[in-house]
């Protein structure tokens, strides 16, 4: 049971499709990649986009199972295996990896953020101390929220992905707070609200499509479907506690 002595401190945040749309960005960062290796490397380019991709990230994550959470390494380490296989010497296939994966990277950080995210951020900074945490690998300096966040925490980070506990219990520790004084905001009924509730956090869902949960999926406790929501709901649930 929440007292007043138990007030919400904290607010961790998870990032693709809660504050930006991550499918679109995707797309045009692919979009840029493959321009860029059409440009530079059309050979692995071409193989790139072959049914070969599908097995080498296969082998690519069976050769590195402690890595699987890292979606940086996982593509890069997939690019230089796509460029080797096309005869260029290791060295320089690393090279060309690291290059081709900072235009994917730079197209993957230029997010189109969803009406109200930046005016939530900045109202919610000034009553918690925010945190994002995220299975993806956005960076937070390049997308333009580090400003707004005390730190960050990616499933890169802990070898884990939501709803596993770890990703939670790893930002509580760098909070220094204990569950009942966090609430995760998230889109996902089982990554986001499940796993949080799961730890004990309070929950609360960006719902922005609309979508009727099923009766067996886990409830949060506060829904929103438009982010402008965010601070009033927020507060309204602090006032209930």
């Amino acid at each position: 049971m929440n007292t007043p002595n138990n007030k919400i401190e904290i607010v961790t945040l998870d990032l693709d499709n809660t504050l930006w749309d991550v499918e679109a960005t995707i797309i045009v960062a692919e979009r840029n990649m493959r321009q860029w290796m059409e440009d530079n490397i059309p050979e692995a380019l071409n193989l790139y986009k072959s049914d070969a991709t599908a097995e080498i990230r296969n082998q690519v994550v069976a050769d590195n199972p402690t890595k699987i959470h890292d979606l940086t390494f996982l593509r890069t380490e997939v690019l230089f295996k796509i460029i080797t296989a096309t005869g260029v010497a290791q060295e320089q296939a690393r090279s060309l990896a690291l290059e081709t994966f900072s235009v994917f990277f730079k197209g993957r950080n230029d997010v189109a953020f969803f009406p109200g995210a930046l005016e939530m951020l900045d109202v919610l900074s000034q009553r918690y101390t925010l945190f994002a945490l995220t299975n993806g690998n956005a960076d937070v300096e390049q997308v333009g929220i580090a400003k707004f966040l005390a730190g960050a925490v990616s499933s890169a980070d802990v070898g884990a992905s939501k709803p596993n506990r770890l990703m939670f219990d790893a930002v509580l520790a760098k909070a220094g707070a204990t569950a009942d004084q966090c609430i995760h905001v998230g889109d996902h009924l089982t990554d986001d609200i499940e796993g949080a509730k799961n730890v004990g956090m309070h929950t609360l869902w960006v719902n922005l499509t609309g979508h009727e949960p099923s009766a067996d999926q886990t409830k949060a406790n506060i829904e929103i479907t438009n982010l402008n929501e965010l601070p009033s709901a927020l507060a309204a649930y602090q006032d209930s506690l």
